[in-house]
């Protein structure tokens, strides 16, 4: 069968292409920007890809076509498709469809976590020899692929409550019919589909409704949003974070920590992450991997070598004593979880902050009124103004004072971090965009000044 993907170069959808070359199909698709590392990605793969969305991509006619949900009506390649009558479905139901129906199915979802979460999931399975398959919403360091067809009946799936395709506006995830469901956590979130919490709850209620009754459903204890949506139905068994599972720290910074289970005591990890977010997404994938037959001990020796996916707290460079962190940060609280971590982890040293705020929520200002407590970690805070946003950020600069500057410009926001960064600070930039290419930039400009 001839598939092929409009808008390919999303990680879901170039996960969605992997796993259909896989299977054996031909897979050709098309997006707006074609470019690295998706496009390397694909192209090794022997994937072809066409640039923009020109009609004539759809002659012949593909036997499928499946259409990535950035696409909307008017985009002169899915007018062809509707026009012309052609096969077309969703990438999310295709998976359903052709992957997923025969598998146990480890879904994870919620606010925050997802892509960390799914990942250490798949490396522990992986490690225990199970060979799952997976898709996940990132690029993990673990593995050298975001998605994989696996040799077993298991499937970890980094579950998005975002909505499907132009034609189905329903969660992404309630394809995904788990066996095994984590919910991280639950908060406000993309204001450009839902208009409030509530409405987010009820797509998790429709997800809670299609796990079965053997199988499980873990989450957090004390978050009200979980728990009110729990309370409009769970036929599952259930575990808590928090009251079943339960993790103890050992350092400050997340690093060392203990695991309980009904009180009982299983083991300590000592591991290269830090954050008590990431303590608690460690919790979830090993109490995940137990419900699928991997021993705890199993679980914490693969967290040992785990590395966390790119653009998660990722070190991308160290410039005479200077870090430069890209973090993909792009909520009020993925912002302080991620300042406390690296707060944790330093203690009096310089913390730095530079915030694009590029998710469609944030350049909304929906979360505007939070961020002055969520950047208050930061020894000094760098706003940057994008052209399309929606409000501005002078408020929010004064509201911060004096320890934050606003730019409107990438190459002068470059020049005053490199003017006051020095030895010891780390520099976290938050954006869940490119930002330009600040980070390549500002490394380059601190080599420039400090190794010249």
């Amino acid at each position: 069968m001839h598939i092929h993907i409009l808008g390919i170069c999303g990680t879901f959808m170039g996960g969605i292409a992997a796993i259909a070359k896989a299977l054996g199909h031909k897979v050709t698709g098309a997006d707006a920007n074609v470019y690295p590392p998706m496009s390397t990605q694909l192209e090794q793969l022997g994937i072809e890809l066409t640039q923009g969305w020109d009609p004539a991509q759809l002659e012949p006619a593909p036997d499928l076509v499946i259409i990535g949900n950035a696409l909307s009506r008017g985009n002169p390649a899915v007018e062809y498709v509707l026009n012309t009558n052609l096969r077309y479905s969703s990438g999310p139901q295709w998976l359903a469809e052709q992957v997923l129906f025969d598998r146990w199915v480890l879904a994870v979802s919620g606010t925050h976590g997802k892509t960390t979460t799914s990942t250490m999931l798949a490396w522990i399975l992986d490690c225990a020899g199970l060979k799952p398959g997976f898709l996940i919403g990132g690029i993990p360091q673990n593995f050298d692929c975001s998605a994989r067809l696996g040799e077993s009946p298991f499937f970890v799936i980094e579950a998005d409550e975002y909505d499907t395709a132009f034609f189905d506006k329903r969660s992404k995830f309630v394809h995904y019919r788990p066996r095994t469901l984590v919910i991280n956590n639950l908060e406000y979130d993309h204001a450009d589909i839902f208009p409030d919490l509530a409405a987010i709850q009820r797509q998790f209620h429709h997800l809670l409704r299609m796990v079965p009754a053997n199988g499980l459903v873990l989450s957090p204890e004390d978050t009200p949003a979980v728990q009110q949506t729990l309370e409009m139905g769970c036929w599952s068994e259930r575990q808590s974070y928090g009251k079943d599972w339960r993790a103890e720290l050992i350092s400050p910074d997340g690093s060392q920590f203990a695991l309980y289970l009904q009180q009982q005591k299983l083991g300590e990890l000592h591991w290269q992450l830090s954050g008590q977010h990431n303590v608690d997404n460690a919790v979830m994938a090993m109490a995940a991997a137990r419900h699928a037959g991997v021993p705890v001990e199993v679980a914490l020796e693969a967290l040992t070598r785990f590395v966390a996916p790119k653009r998660r707290m990722e070190l991308k460079a160290e410039v005479a004593g200077i870090k430069v962190y890209d973090d993909f940060a792009h909520h009020p609280t993925a912002i302080s979880t991620t300042l406390q971590g690296i707060r944790n982890k330093v203690g009096q040293q310089r913390v730095i902050a530079v915030l694009e705020p590029r998710s469609n929520t944030m350049r909304m200002g929906v979360h505007q009124a939070a961020l002055p407590l969520a950047l208050a970690l930061a020894d000094q805070v760098f706003l940057y103004e994008p052209a399309n946003a929606n409000w501005s950020l002078e408020p929010l600069t004064r509201a911060l004072a004096p320890k934050a500057g606003l730019s409107r410009d990438i190459d002068a926001l470059v020049n005053e971090l490199t003017t006051q960064a020095a030895t010891g600070d780390s520099i976290v930039i938050m954006s869940n965009g490119g930002f330009g290419g600040i980070h390549d930039k500002l490394i380059s400009a601190l080599k420039q000044k400090w190794e010249p």
